[in-house]
Order: structure tokens, then sequence, then C-alpha cells
């Protein structure tokens, strides 16, 4: 199959439009600041939840706080006739495997799995932090209420899944509480390696950490924008992938950063007043999260978070000095924001579950040719519409154009430098929902 593209202008004049679905305002409108709100101060209220904090205690620290965690899943699985799977995943941590281990410690992950109807091995998950700490790294003792950082991103996990419920889908959602993030992202690696070793089929990973702050220590107040944090590349890619991307691009066209691209169109087709911010980096200059050990792991995962910080209310001992209120307590949090980055997620986690697996052995042509020439395997799903071509200027973050071309194994665009564009492929549902978008890995000539 082919099409012609005999102008510019025409070219230029097929820019994206996105379907939507009344769904997905629907699921926006049920994320409930009021519920946030709660499960917040509820966490906070266990005083501190550090890795190595009391396991023991109903009342404080991370034992107290990963039991609330479960048994608010386990409520909201009998709400919708036991559809979580709701279970620990632990890993033992060994006293000096860094110098933020001062004893040996069970790692233990809230998980619960929203099982999909079509997909059930393949994953979307959502991810908040459970733990906490203050200006020492290593004192598990002493409150550290982590409202922001992260009751604000482990409450949105749980609302999501309060929400999300409500609905099936195709492919499988998670929602899942990781510990151990501030002594080395132990949970992430726990779960990340579980996942390998059960061989679940990631799609990707939406890592929330502190999406609750609107008032930086910049002065900026801001409660619309927020960024996704995106590497550009996958790690595990072949040599040889890597020998072609220098001549056929692909530079910042990783699995992460088209997760980050899809987000991103998601949000502004149905939350246009939110400001969504590609980040072309792993993370925060010199600092980590916890979708790092999935990206280490071949999967695609991505952090999601405030755009302004205050780092007087990050890993602060509770204490007024000069007139500035330090910690990371309750009062600091914006629950609206909150709710509206959980919003984002939600609809994000809806949107890929509802739709088809992504193209597989997909491949472009068109060295010396005016025209680009697309191979990939189909789908056998009938529930499949057919696939979509997208392609930017090779210096857009985003997908800025694209062309629905039916339910194809193979298509040439005519007249439209190869040179001048990236392109990719997504598979496209009868009910509208699009995969993420794959880049073109393998090259041919014919």
């Amino acid at each position: 199959m082919k099409i012609f593209f005999t102008s510019t202008l025409f070219l230029f004049s097929i820019i994206t439009s996105a379907q939507t679905n009344p769904k997905i305002y629907d699921i926006i409108n049920a994320v409930s600041s009021e519920r946030i709100e709660a499960d917040i101060k509820t966490l906070a209220g266990f005083g501190t939840r550090h890795t190595l904090s009391d396991t023991v205690s109903s009342t404080r620290g991370i034992g107290a706080a990963r039991r609330w965690i479960k048994s608010e899943f386990e409520s909201i699985s009998k709400t919708c006739n036991n559809c979580l799977e709701v279970f620990y995943q632990k890993d033992l941590v060994k006293k000096g495997t860094n110098q933020r281990i001062t004893k040996d410690v069970m790692v233990v992950n809230v998980v619960a799995i929203q099982r999909g109807t079509k997909y059930p091995n393949r994953f979307i998950i959502m991810s908040g932090d459970i733990d906490s700490r203050i200006s020492d790294p290593n004192n598990f003792t002493d409150d550290a209420p982590g409202a922001n950082d992260n009751a604000t991103g482990m409450a949105g996990a749980i609302e999501a899944a309060r929400v999300l419920s409500k609905y099936k889908f195709e492919s499988s959602i998670i929602y899942v509480g990781l510990s151990g993030e501030e002594q080395g992202l132990f949970g992430g690696k726990g779960l990340a390696n579980y996942a390998k070793k059960n061989n679940w089929n990631i799609v990707g990973v939406m890592n929330n950490d502190m999406i609750g702050n609107i008032e930086g220590v910049d002065g900026v107040i801001d409660n619309r924008t927020f960024r996704i944090f995106s590497e550009p590349t996958n790690l595990t890619d072949n040599e040889r992938t890597v020998k072609n991307r220098r001549f056929y691009g692909g530079e910042v066209d990783g699995i992460s950063r088209q997760l980050a691209r899809y987000i991103y169109k998601t949000t502004k087709t149905y939350m246009p007043e939110m400001n969504p911010m590609m980040i072309y980096r792993l993370d925060r200059f010199g600092r980590g999260g916890h979708h790092r050990p999935f990206n280490d792991a071949g999967f695609a995962g991505i952090r999601i978070m405030e755009a302004h910080e205050n780092y007087t209310q990050q890993h602060q001992d509770i204490r007024k000095e000069d007139g500035i209120a330090y910690g990371d307590v309750v009062e600091h949090v914006n629950f609206e924001y909150a709710a509206k980055l959980t919003a984002v997620n939600a609809i994000n986690l809806a949107s890929i579950a509802w739709a088809p697996p992504t193209p597989t052995e997909v491949k472009i042509g068109g060295i010396v040719e005016p025209s680009v020439k697309f191979k990939w395997k189909k789908s056998n799903d009938p529930n499949i519409q057919g696939y979509k071509i997208y392609w930017r200027d090779t210096t857009s973050p985003t997908w800025d154009y694209s062309r629905f071309v039916g339910n194809v194994d193979n298509f040439v665009l005519e007249g439209i430098v190869i040179d001048n564009y990236f392109f990719g492929i997504a598979t496209v549902g009868k009910n509208g929902f699009e995969s993420p978008v794959v880049f073109p890995t393998a090259i041919f000539r014919k």
C-alpha cells in the first residue's frame, strides 16, 4: 500500500488528532482529593516509615504502614468481587550491602494485581514508595512523616486502584507500594527481579515520587505543571542496534521515552489544563528513583513528579530555623494537585490496559529514495482496527503527525524524505485506544 504526499502544505496538515473516550473523563472525575488527603494523613501518622524502622508496632513504623496499605488493597478488592490479587513481595537485604543498610532488613513491597481479561501476563504498573527518611538517612527512630515524599505517590496508587477496580481491562494493571527506596532502590530491584523470574511482560512502570507540592523553593507556585522523567535509550539494546543508531537515529527513542510521550499525549488530550514537561533525563540531576531498577532490567519506566520542588521539605528533620519551617509534613501538601497527578496516572493506566499490544518486528526502509517503507508483524487479535504511523521532526520531543494505514503489515509513504523525520508505529484497537509507539530498530533495503 502507498500514500503520496504531493506538497509540504498537505504533509503538515496531517496533525495528530486523538480520539477521545467518555470513560476516560469518568475516570478523571472519579479521583477524589478527599480520599487522597485521608490516606496521606494516615501514612504520615505512622510517625516514621523508614525501611529499618519498627515492624512490630500496630501504630508506628514501616511494618504498620505496609499492613495498612495491604488492608486497603484488600478492602478495594472486596468491593470488586476480589478483582485484586494482593500479596507481599519481599527480599532480605544484608547489613553492609551499602552504608545505609546498618542491619539485616526484609524489604517488603505491597503488590495488588488487577488481572487483564485477554492479556493477563501483560502489565502496566503504577508505583509509589512506602518508606520515608529525615536528614540522617540512617536515623530510623525519629519522626519522618514523609507526607509528600512519598505518601502522595503511595496514596495515589491506592486511589487509582479504587477508581480503576470498577472497570475491566484487556491487560493487567499493578498498583504497588515499594520499600527501600531511600536506602538504595531495593524495593524496585526486588520487584523487577521477581518480574523477570515470573516472565512478566511489563509494558511500562509509572513511578510516582512526590506529586503533592505546588510551591517550589524557587518561589514559583504552580498547580498545573508536572515533570515526566525518562531516559533516552534502552540499556539492554544489542550491539547491532547501538551501531545502527549512529546512522539511522534513535538516540532519544527508547521504550521509556516512548512511554513518556504516550503520557504526554494522553494528558494533553484529556486534561488540557495540565502542563506535562518532558524531561530528557533518567531522573533529577545526580539523583535516582524507583523506575531505575526496572530500566536496568530492560523494562520501560518513567518518573512522574511535581515541577517545583521545595528542598526545605525533603529529607529534613522537623524544625524551624531562620524563620523557615523544615520538614516533610502534611501541611505542605496540596491534595487537589496530588489528585490531578493521580488522575494523570489513572487515565494512562486505563488507556494502555484497554489498548492492544504494540506492533512487533517493526522495520523501516527508504535509503536514497523519496519514500519511507515500513514492515511489521501483524497481530491476530480480532479487536485490532489497524496501525498508525507517527512521525516528527528530528528535533521535536513529541510525535506531531500521524496517519492511520489500516490493518496491514506494510506501508509506503511516497513523497516524504526519510532523512528529515523520525518515525514510529502504534497499534489501534477497535475501541479507539492505542498502544505506545514503537520506534523501528531494524532496517531493510528492498
